[in-house]
């Protein structure tokens, strides 16, 4: 077959097989007797050969030595070729989110797209002051893809840096809050705390919702701040979780303030006490659980709660009795 028939059915230019032929890859069995170069069947299989190697990504070296070196293994080339294209495919990901990204603020010309990259590249900075001057400065400045500044918080060990992100979300209002939800349930415990921490920063109706939502997320973390966050905007629901936390010890006394807040609705503080004294009343409670859980009665408001410090003035344990007598002096004073 002359090269012109298997340049067509090949697909291979006879510009590229005549540099083939160049490079000892494949050389034609014969001639014609006018000269031409003319190619057996066995000449054309190794031609397929060749374009599958290449379309593997290898260098037309090394499918010469894959095909003619007996003593050739493949494995440690195709581990090079799959880290290579790994490589390459998390640069293109890179650069399609960076370009959605500029495309979403929706730059008016090109003064905007060259703002914007270089504060997308400030957030990325190695310097934690880069950093959260590029976090306050897509408020006041530039704005920033809201996808861009989550991503920036849920990554951000900084604590300052942390801090101007979520005051930056914040401001963006609800704007955020689908992807923090998406933080929530990463694996990762500390993807997770960044996300619920952002969250408690926005003041907003939806993210109040989206805090009750994680009264029950399987992370003790999360739930606890849910529920602190919650106390502080006067959501009842926070109770079970906020006594869990004194019971726990986990931030007792911010609990018990939340506690203490929440308290100020007749209705809820009879809920809240009987919370309390029914943990109390638990009877496999340690004692100093139990001393946790009277002080936390200390300012809740209602008979129930007199009554339950009364009782408890009077407790086996000693330390419980004196700390219950104690606070009933104080609310007997007040």
């Amino acid at each position: 077959m002359l090269i012109g028939e298997v340049a067509r059915r090949s697909g291979v230019s006879a510009r590229m097989l005549r540099h083939y032929e160049s490079l000892g890859l494949v050389r034609p069995t014969g001639r014609t007797d006018g000269g031409y170069r003319e190619y057996s069947s066995d000449d054309i299989r190794r031609i397929f050969h060749i374009e599958s190697l290449r379309s593997l990504g290898l260098s037309l070296r090394d499918v010469g030595r894959a095909l003619d070196d007996s003593g050739f293994r493949p494995a440690e080339l195709v581990d090079g070729l799959i880290r290579q294209t790994r490589e390459r495919i998390a640069s293109e990901t890179e650069l399609l989110t960076r370009l959605s990204r500029i495309g979403a603020a929706e730059p008016a010309g090109w003064e905007d797209v060259l703002q914007t990259v270089a504060l997308l590249q400030a957030l990325g900075s190695k310097s934690p002051g880069t950093r959260q001057r590029a976090a306050l400065s897509s408020v006041e400045e530039v704005p920033v893809p809201v996808e861009a500044l989550v991503e920036a918080v849920l990554r951000e060990t900084d604590p300052s840096v942390a801090g101007a992100l979520r005051w930056a979300l914040a401001h963006l209002g609800d704007g955020g809050l689908a992807l923090l939800a998406e933080g929530l349930g990463s694996p990762v415990a500390e993807v997770r705390n960044r996300a619920v921490q952002s969250i408690v920063e926005i003041p907003t109706g939806a993210a109040t919702a989206l805090l009750r939502e994680a009264l029950t997320h399987s992370d003790p973390v999360v739930r606890g701040y849910a529920a602190l966050a919650l106390g502080a905007r006067g959501v009842a629901e926070a109770v079970p979780a906020l006594i869990d936390m004194v019971v726990g010890e986990t931030n007792d006394v911010d609990a018990a303030d939340a506690l203490s807040a929440l308290a100020s609705d007749p209705a809820v503080a009879d809920r809240i006490a009987d919370g309390l004294i029914a943990r109390l009343a638990h009877g496999t409670v340690e004692s100093s659980v139990r001393r946790r859980l009277t002080q936390a009665l200390a300012d809740i408001p209602g008979i129930t709660t007199s009554r339950a410090l009364t009782e408890l003035s009077y407790d086996e344990d000693r330390a419980v009795a004196l700390t219950a007598a104690y606070i009933l002096g104080i609310r007997e004073a007040r």
